[in-house]
Order: structure tokens, then sequence, then C-alpha cells
């Protein structure tokens, strides 16, 4: 529901208090994107203060992604059930409190406690973010711009955290921890009397409890199976039964959804094929560009000896050219449709990722390494907005934050599963033989699995491609089976 403080004018100009929404909006995403970065690289320094193994530093991480990936579902549709506002305001105020405490532990238990309770946070705070950018801006050219400065203000703080983190961690890792928060207590200052009111759902048909409980547990088992998976081996029994456990809990998950009245995902969304090319195809993006990055991190920093500040800097250019870019990706949107941006955006990822194979123990930054980072930064500059716009494309407002807990999901389990295959991949062609050389050469088979995935996101874009003559039509997702027949038969345009 929007508010009339912030709907845009009739001549579609925005008020000064939509710009507040928006950039309140865009400070939580920019928060998530920048505490994500920030971690990896004060790993060493935490280790060393806290005294920390390897295993346990890893949880670090992995608990922010557990907390993340494991209750988006979740999130969306409380989201959508019991107030965008309320639920994002809320969230907010816990991601400042978890980050307060995670840069005030004196011990590993509790600061990866800290990093659970900030994922989860994020859980709620994205998909109820986004879905109030969609439910507040008009489908076409207005969402489209809001929605690529918003895309574009997480790719800036992605590539902000990591040049922070190494200026902060010189001095104390704990300000990495405690940098979010001030900026997480500002933007929830300014939400509270800048956010739009929305209502709760009042015709809902009663709360999924059942599919809320199996849809977060199948979701932190896949994550956590998924992240130890490496550890203790992908064909070990743990990590078979592991699996078979969430095939075990989705299925039940399915058949619990196909019954309850108010189901936590209404699988009727999943008939529109732009929905799936659209999930699909953000399991492939964030997945492949998390394994680069880890590769070339490791690459960087373990090979060529470059401190952290100076690997940041290097990826520098994709995140500023993302950035550059944030007022005009919408109206190429408008133009183009998101299906040929995506198309074209993991094309160039691909080619970005393909020719870091070239690297050698002795690189020339401008002529070796910098090519890739301006592809891969204008890749993302086309294809997480694109994404972004054709998930929530012709879906009705009361649930729009479901789609978007959906969205986020298919980015931070895609995230985890190429993350691991990659890892994976890398520890099967390491050889004892630990020279430099043998280091670089187990990376590049990692190398060639990130350039496939990026090329399956793209044979995944082109099923959805039709010729410029064509309408460009999709299927408006409704509530009912009967509206999306008809939805389905009358074809009625809402973009690519």
């Amino acid at each position: 529901m929007t508010s009339p403080l912030t709907a845009p004018a009739s001549d579609g100009r925005w008020t000064p208090r939509l710009w507040g929404t928006l950039l309140v909006l865009c400070a939580a995403m920019f928060l998530d994107a920048l505490d994500v970065s920030m971690v990896g690289v004060a790993l060493p320094s935490i280790g060393s203060d806290l005294h920390l193994s390897t295993s346990t530093l890893q949880w670090i991480v992995s608990g922010y992604i557990l907390g993340y990936g494991g209750l988006l579902l979740l999130g969306g549709r409380t989201a959508d059930l019991l107030g965008r506002r309320q639920v994002f305001l809320v969230a907010l105020g816990v991601f400042a409190l978890a980050s307060l405490l995670g840069g005030l532990v004196d011990s590993g238990p509790l600061l990866i406690a800290s990093r659970f309770i900030k994922g989860l946070s994020a859980a709620f705070t994205a998909p109820a973010g986004l879905s109030i950018i969609t439910t507040t801006f008009p489908e076409g050219p207005l969402r489209n711009r809001a929605l690529s400065i918003y895309t574009t203000c997480a790719a800036t703080g992605f590539s902000m955290g990591l040049v922070l983190s190494g200026l902060l961690t010189e001095a104390s890792w704990r300000l990495t921890m405690l940098l979010p928060a001030p900026i997480a207590l500002l933007a929830l200052a300014a939400g509270l009397r800048l956010l739009p009111h929305s209502e709760r759902e009042r015709d809902h048909k009663g709360y999924d409890i059942p599919g809320a409980v199996l849809g977060t547990a199948s979701m932190l088992l896949l994550v956590f199976t998924v992240v130890q998976a490496p550890g203790a081996g992908w064909a070990s029994a743990r990590t078979l039964l592991s699996f078979l456990a969430v095939a075990a809990l989705l299925t039940v998950f399915v058949l619990v959804e196909r019954r309850s009245p108010g189901p936590l995902i209404r699988l009727g969304v999943l008939r529109s094929g732009n929905q799936i090319r659209a999930q699909l195809g953000a399991m492939a993006f964030f997945g492949s560009y998390v394994g680069f990055q880890f590769l070339v991190t490791l690459y960087m920093q373990s090979l060529l000896g470059w401190s952290a500040l100076h690997t940041a800097l290097a990826f520098l250019p994709a995140g500023a050219l993302v950035a550059v870019s944030s007022t005009k990706v919408g109206a190429i949107v408008d133009r183009f449709g998101t299906q040929r941006l995506i198309a074209a955006g993991f094309a160039l990822m691909a080619v970005g990722y393909a020719l870091f194979l070239r690297v050698d123990l002795d690189p020339a930054y401008a002529a070796v390494i910098l090519p890739s980072m301006l592809l891969i930064g204008a890749a993302c500059a086309l294809v997480f907005p694109s994404l972004n716009i054709q998930a929530t494309n012709g879906v009705e407002d009361h649930e729009q934050g479901m789609v978007s807990g959906l969205l986020n999901t298919s980015v931070q389990v895609g995230g985890a599963i190429f993350l691991a295959v990659v890892t994976a991949v890398v520890t099967a062609h390491t050889s004892p033989d630990a020279t430099p050389q043998a280091v670089l050469d187990s990376y590049r088979p990692g190398l060639v699995v990130v350039t496939g995935i990026a090329l399956a996101g793209l044979l995944i874009t082109l099923t959805g491609l039709r010729p410029r003559t064509a309408d460009r039509r999709s299927i408006v997702v409704t509530g009912s089976a009967a509206r999306e027949t008809k939805a389905e038969a009358e074809r009625v345009a809402v973009g690519d």
C-alpha cells in the first residue's frame, strides 16, 4: 500500500520524502553488502587476537550466511503479513545492536552468535526493503529507476567494504565490526520518520506455521550442509545423509504448501517462466561472482603477496563502474527489457572470468587483471538490477515480500552452493608440491567452473528471449489459480 506522502508526483518527479524513503532502504542494503565484504579481510586479525582456529574462523562468515540464507523465506512472508515498515525497522534495530555486540565481545562463540543474529536480521530487512520499493514505486520506468539505484547501493557497499576493512583492520578488527552500528542507527532514526505506513495483510487465511518451520529448517540445513561439505567430504556419509534430509524436508514443505490456505510460498508464482529464470539467474550470478572473488583474493594475497588494501583496490574498478552507471540502468531496462540485459551481462561476465585465466605469477595489472574487472563490473551493473526488476514485475503488492524473500534466498543459496563447489574443485586439484606455480595451477580449474556457471546463467536467460517484433509479454502472477489461467491466456503486457 503506497502512502500519499511518498507516492511519485503525477509527472513522475520524486518528492524529497520519496527520495528520503529510498535512501533509507538503500542504506540497509548497503549495510548488508558492506558487512559481508568487510569481515573477510579482518579474519586473520580476529583469529590472532581471539586465538581462534581456522575452522572456527570459518563460522564467523558461515554464521552470517546461515542466518541470512536460512530465514529469508520466512522474512519475506512476515513482511507481507505483519507490515513491511514494522518488520524492516525492528530488524534494522536488531542489526545495529548485533553490530555493537560483535565489536565488543572477547570470545569466538559470542562473535559467531552476533554474526548469526546479524544474518537473521538481514533476512528480514532485505525482503522487507525490496517489497517497500516495489509497492511504493509503480511498475515501469519509475520502479526500474528505483531498483537500479537500490541494487547499485549493494554493489557499492560490497566494494567499499573491501577498502574500508583494509583500512580499519590496520587499527583494529573491532572497528570493522562496529562501523555498521552507527550507520544502522541513523537509518533507523530516518526510517521512523520517512518510511510509508503499510497495512498488515487483512484477508490472509491464517499463518502457515508448519510451512514456516519446514521452509526455515530446510534452508538452514541446506546452507549448513553446503558450508560443511568441503571439510567433511562431499561423498561422506554425513554429507549425503544431510542432503537426503534436506530433500525430505523440501518434499514435505512442498506438500504442505500445496494444501495450506495461506502458504509461506504460493507455488503458483513459479508457473511464470520469467520468475523461474530470475531465480535461477540470481543463483548463477551471485554464485559465480562469490567463487571468483574467493579465488582472486587468495591469488592476490597468498601468491602475489599483496596487502588487504592493495587487493581491495584491485577490485575497486568493478564497483566504481557499477556505482557510476546507477542512474542509467533503469532507462536501459525500459528500452531493451530485462531478458536482453541479463543475457548481455552474463556474456560479459563469462568473458571477464575467462580472461582472468591468463594470469601468472607476475601479472601486469592494466593488461591482464583490469580488463576482467571492468567486464565483470559492467556485467554486475546490467544483471543485478534486471534480475530484481524481472522477479518483482507482475506480482501483486500483497506478495511482493514473498517474492523478494525468494529472490534473496536464491542469491544466498547460490552463493553458498557454488562457493563450496569451487572450493572442492580447487582442493581436488591441489598438488603436494606447494610451489607457487602449482598453487596457481590448482586455482585454474576453479576459474573454469566459475566461467561455466556464468555460461549456464546465459543459457538459462536465452531460453526467455523472443524476437523484437514479438509482443513483450509475461504472466501477471495473481492470487488464485483461476486468475493465473486467465493471465496466461491473455498474456498481459508487463515487460520482458
